[in-house]
C-alpha cells in the first residue's frame, strides 16, 4: 500500500483504500438452530390385508389421546370395537370418536359417503351412549372429496364388467372407493368444500360429473336431482364440522402439548403402491398416507405400530401364499369369527406369514408390532409360521411384486408347539404359556421389531402392554 497525503491507496490503481468498521458478529439465528417437532403423530397400521383388529390398538390408545385422525381409505374399512360390553362398527368415524375428551378429525385423504356417515352414527347411537354428542367432537378437512351415490352404482358395475371379461373381480365392497379416488385424479370429483360453498355451483360441478359417468356406462341408474335434495339437506348438517384441515393440524403439531393419533384404515398389502395389485384398494394406506391424507410433514411422524394378527386372513379374490383351505382354515375362521365388518363375507384363512409381514415394516418402519387374535391359535397342538418363498425350487430373495409369481410361490414353514390351554384370562406376559411366550419371541426374532401388546380377547383389558 502506498501513503499520499497520509492516505493508503491501492498500489494498483491509486484509489483511496476505504476502511471498513470492524462488523460485530451476531449470535446465530434461533432459526438456524434444529428444532426437535413440538408434538408428533403416532400412527397405527395395518401390516397384513385388513381385520388385524386396528380398531381395537386405536380405542386402547385414544383414550389419553386428545386428536384421534383418519387419513385415507373410506367405508369400506371396517372397524370393531367393544366397550362396556357394547360392540360398535366404524366405517368412516375414527374409532376414537368413543373418547369423550379427543376430537376426531377426517383427513383430506379420505373420501366421504356423506349417507354412510350419518347412517353409521345413528346405528352406533342406537347400540349404546358412546358415541353421545359425536358432532360436537369431529372435524372434517374441506379437502376431502366426497363419494356419491352414483361412484357407488359404477363400482358394481365395474365389477360386473371384470367377471364378465376376465372370469374374475376385484373383491371390491362395491362402496365407490375406487371411482371416487379415480374422479379425484381425473380432476373432476367434487370436494366437501365445494358442497358447503354455493350450492348452486355445487350442483352444476354435480350434473356434470354424473353426466360424465352416464356418458361412460348408459345403463347407470342416477336420479340427479333427488340426490341433489339429498345432498342440500347434509350440507346442512355438514357446515359446522367442516374445517381447513391443513391449518387445523398445524396448530394441533405446533401448539401446546398434545397427544395426535392416526388410525389406518385397510392395510399395508392394500395399498395402491406396495400391495398385492390390482387386489388393492384405491389408496395409500401405508405410512406415506399419513403426510400426504393430513397435510402432516414426514419430520412430524412418531412412533408407527404395526398390527399383525396372529395369523392370517385375506377378504375376497387375490393371491394368499399361507391360506389353508382346509380344517386348520375352517377352525381359524370359526374361533376368530372372520367375517368382514363391512361387507360380511366370510374371511379366507392361514398360518401367518411373516414374509409378508417383514415386507410391510420395510415400507413403513414400525417402531413395534401390536399381535392380536393370539386366543384364537389356543386349541392347535402346532403352529406353523411362513419363513420364506421359493418359486420353482429358487428362493425369492424378496416379497414379489406380480401377482402371477405370489400365486406360484411355495412356502417354508417353521413349525412351532402350540399350548393347547386357553389365554383369555392373561394379563400379562408372564401369564401367557411357554409355548405362547416362545411364539411371540419367535415373532420379534424373525422381524427384529419387538412386540408391545399381545391381544388375547375382544375387550379392552384382553390386550396386554408388555413394555
Amino acid at each position: 500500500m502506498a501513503n499520499v497525503n497520509g492516505r493508503e491507496t491501492d498500489p494498483q490503481n491509486g484509489e483511496p483504500v476505504l476502511k471498513r468498521p470492524r462488523e460485530s458478529v451476531q449470535p446465530e439465528s434461533s432459526l438456524r438452530v434444529p428444532k426437535e417437532p413440538q408434538n408428533k403423530v403416532t400412527v397405527v397400521l395395518g401390516a397384513q390385508w385388513g381385520d388385524e383388529g386396528k380398531g381395537k390398538v386405536v380405542d386402547l390408545l385414544a383414550m389419553d389421546a386428545d386428536i384421534v385422525c383418519r387419513c385415507q381409505g373410506g367405508n369400506n374399512a371396517g372397524h370393531t370395537v367393544v366397550v362396556d360390553s357394547v360392540e360398535y362398527d366404524f366405517h368412516l368415524l375414527p374409532s376414537g370418536v368413543l373418547s369423550k375428551k379427543a376430537t376426531s378429525f377426517i383427513g383430506n385423504g379420505v373420501v366421504i359417503h356423506l349417507p354412510g356417515l350419518f347412517d353409521e352414527a345413528e346405528k352406533n347411537l342406537q347400540k349404546g351412549k358412546g358415541l353421545q354428542g359425536w358432532e360436537e367432537r369431529l372435524k372434517i378437512s374441506d379437502r376431502a372429496h366426497i363419494v356419491f351415490n352414483f361412484h357407488q352404482a359404477v363400482d358394481g358395475i365395474q365389477e360386473q364388467q371384470r367377471q364378465q371379461q376376465e372370469g374374475t373381480n376385484l373383491g371390491t365392497t362395491k362402496k365407490g372407493i375406487g371411482p371416487a379416488y379415480s374422479s379425484k385424479a381425473a380432476r373432476n370429483g367434487l370436494r366437501v368444500c365445494d358442497l358447503v360453498s354455493d350450492f348452486k355451483v355445487f350442483a352444476e360441478k354435480f350434473r356434470m360429473l354424473a353426466d360424465h359417468f352416464l356418458t361412460m356406462y348408459p345403463n347407470l341408474n342416477v336420479d340427479v336431482d333427488q340426490e341433489l335434495e339429498q345432498l342440500k339437506g347434509y350440507a346442512e348438517r355438514l357446515r359446522p364440522l367442516v374445517t381447513d384441515g391443513v391449518y387445523f393440524m398445524h396448530k394441533a403439531l405446533t401448539g401446546p402439548n398434545k397427544k395426535i393419533l392416526v388410525e389406518g384404515a385397510n392395510a399395508a398389502l392394500l395399498d395402491i403402491d406396495f400391495g398385492t395389485y390390482p387386489f388393492v384398494t384405491s389408496s395409500n394406506c401405508t405410512v406415506g398416507g399419513v403426510c400426504t391424507g393430513l397435510g402432516v410433514p414426514p419430520s412430524y411422524v412418531g412412533r408407527v405400530y404395526g398390527v399383525v394378527k396372529a395369523y392370517t386372513t385375506r377378504v375376497g379374490v387375490g393371491a394368499f401364499p399361507t391360506e389353508q383351505d382346509n380344517d386348520v382354515g375352517e377352525l381359524l375362521q370359526s374361533r376368530g369369527r372372520e367375517f368382514g365388518v363391512t361387507t360380511g363375507r366370510k374371511r379366507r384363512c392361514g398360518w401367518l406369514d411373516l414374509i409378508l409381514v417383514r415386507y410391510a415394516h420395510m415400507v413403513n418402519g414400525f417402531s413395534a408390532i401390536a399381535l392380536t387374535k393370539l386366543d384364537i391359535l389356543d386349541t392347535l397342538p402346532e403352529i406353523k409360521v411362513g419363513v420364506a418363498y421359493k418359486v420353482d425350487g429358487q428362493p425369492l430373495p424378496s416379497f414379489p411384486a406380480n401377482m402371477d409369481v405370489l400365486t406360484r410361490v411355495s412356502v417354508e414353514y417353521e413349525t412351532l408347539p402350540g399350548w393347547c390351554c386357553s389365554t383369555e384370562a392373561a394379563r400379562s406376559f408372564e401369564d401367557l404359556p411357554p409355548q405362547a411366550q416362545k411364539y411371540i419371541q419367535f415373532i420379534e426374532n424373525f422381524l427384529q421389531v419387538p412386540v408391545k401388546w399381545v391381544g388375547v380377547g375382544k375387550s379392552r383389558e384382553s390386550m396386554i402392554k408388555l413394555f
